[in-house]
């Protein structure tokens, strides 16, 4: 498909910054939309801006913030109108080890991230499609490949994802017979900052740029699952069908995921380092 032929001349990208969130706010710029780019780097965003300086808006702010994101919602129908596409795409990775009780935040704040975010970029646009009649949006929300099983060293990542592929598959049963439809897309590696620093394998590496496209006609086709690249779905459904002992052990000789502070981590915003979590409110 063309860019230029792509349907959403509205759409909200969270996660904007780098990877695949850059390469898909490109294309939708290039097919002519306007887009709402959220992020927590403004000069990130503002290059992106540059490149259609009429058809953008920039959002700092914080994809678990619901207040923010209710603000950022509410501005952006109000610019654009009620957008097309809405692409919950921020995320973040790291390596987790439960012996460590300072990786506890590590998961705490994943989850806010991974799992949480989607459900409160998609709330405020779901009140007011249904609030409008005949209003039209997709809803992408960026899972993994990562989410269909665990793996070693990698829970927290992988318990977001899995939460993120089971809420989309909650919120598509809930928009069945409305204008929303709900898109999971589960990507395998990425060549992102996210995987930059990883020290295992990484078969089917697809370059994010390539990945937009793919993803952006997958849901201009009504693809309700995406999955890139798809022959790296069909080897994780495959190493599925092994005995979960032999799976496991496959995945115990890999390396495993850097931890938030080790060589080749990213960092995860909002994170306090090496700090157990705060005790439970009473």
């Amino acid at each position: 498909m063309n860019p230029s032929a792509l349907p959403f001349r509205h759409a909200v990208v969270t996660g904007a910054c780098g990877g695949l969130g850059q390469a898909l706010a490109r294309e939708l710029l290039a097919a002519g939309a306007h887009v709402t780019l959220v992020g927590l780097n403004r000069d990130a965003l503002q290059t992106l801006a540059d490149l259609a300086p009429g058809r953008t808006a920039i959002h700092t702010v914080d994809v678990s913030d619901s207040i923010a994101m209710q603000a950022m919602a509410a501005q952006a129908i109000e610019v654009a109108g009620l957008p097309a596409l809405v692409v919950a795409n921020a995320g973040v990775a790291g390596g987790m080890d439960t012996a460590d009780a300072g990786d506890l935040a590590v998961m705490r704040r994943m989850l806010e991230i991974n799992l949480l975010g989607p459900a409160v970029t998609f709330q405020p646009f779901v009140k007011a499609a249904r609030q409008t009649p005949g209003a039209r949006c997709a809803l992408v929300g960026v899972a993994s490949i990562a989410g269909w099983r665990g793996m070693p060293g990698n829970g927290a990542y992988c318990a977001s994802k899995g939460g993120l592929i089971r809420y989309l598959e909650s919120l598509r049963a809930e928009c069945r017979g409305t204008g929303l439809s709900v898109h999971t897309v589960s990507p395998g590696y990425l060549r992102t900052p996210l995987t930059a620093g990883n020290r295992f394998a990484m078969p089917g590496l697809m370059e994010a740029d390539v990945a937009a496209r793919a993803l952006l006609q997958g849901v201009a086709h009504g693809r309700e699952h995406i999955v890139l690249p798809r022959h790296i779905g069909w080897l994780s459904r495959l190493l599925a069908c092994l005995p979960a002992r032999w799976h496991d052990r496959l995945l115990l000789r890999q390396p495993r995921k850097p931890r938030p502070g080790e060589a080749g981590s990213t960092p995860i915003p909002g994170l306090t380092s090496g700090q157990p979590p705060p005790p439970p409110a009473t």
